[in-house]
């Protein structure tokens, strides 16, 4: 029997807004498939070994412990960005998602770098969030998507960076430009919180499709 491999990065600090339903999602799908799933938290001070792992998932959490991570990231960045550039699958949502990117600015105005693996950066609203139910339209998996924002993050795609999904009803990244998250190879980064395989439980079967292909 295949064991489905999954990475929690952060699990122990970054598990906000109900994010681990989305861990749950996955192991439950997995389990469906008739595989064992075994879940390992890969957090301060951890490196991270890209030959361990079918899939990661890289969830939110609060200023403090986005700011507490943000002095470990290079530790795991290394692996994480052999792991991606294979075509390793990667969900990561709100915080996780930031801190793929350049840098993310918190409520408190303090620049946090990030992994800098993709080309997106993070700036704040000043006394304001971006909340409420939203719905995007993937390109990629051709579907529609639903789930609910709340982030202070403004968020900004490099050029030519593809975004997970064109708003339909939301703020997305950036209240502005129609995109919502980003999309690089495997890696989905995106502001849906619900959790989002709660409310798209079909993407959960996508995503283990990505990992055994690409395994």
């Amino acid at each position: 029997m295949k064991t489905f491999k999954i990475c929690h990065l952060y699990g122990n600090l970054l598990n906000t807004y109900g994010d681990n339903g989305n861990l749950l999602m996955l192991q439950y799908h997995a389990k469906q498939r008739g595989m064992d799933v075994l879940t390992e938290v890969v957090t301060i001070d951890d490196t991270f070994d890209p030959e361990a792992y079918d899939l990661v998932f890289f969830g939110g959490g609060q200023d403090y412990e986005q700011k507490v991570i943000a002095k470990q990231l290079q530790s795991i960045r290394p692996g994480l960005q052999e792991f991606i550039e294979k075509d390793g699958v990667v969900l990561a949502i709100c915080g996780g998602y930031q801190l793929l990117g350049h840098y993310y600015v918190n409520a408190k105005g303090e620049k946090l770098p990030g992994l800098g693996i993709l080309n997106h950066y993070t700036e704040r609203q000043i006394n304001n969030r971006f909340t409420g139910d939203t719905k995007i339209y993937s390109e990629y998996f051709k579907r529609e998507l639903i789930g609910f924002e709340n982030h202070n993050g403004v968020t900004h795609l490099g050029e030519n960076q593809k975004s997970f999904g064109k708003v339909i009803q939301g703020y997305g990244n950036n209240g502005k430009d129609q995109t919502e998250g980003t999309h690089y190879r495997n890696t989905f980064g995106s502001y849906f919180h619900g959790p989002l395989l709660v409310k798209n439980d079909w993407l959960a079967d996508e995503l283990i499709d990505l990992a055994l292909s690409n395994k």
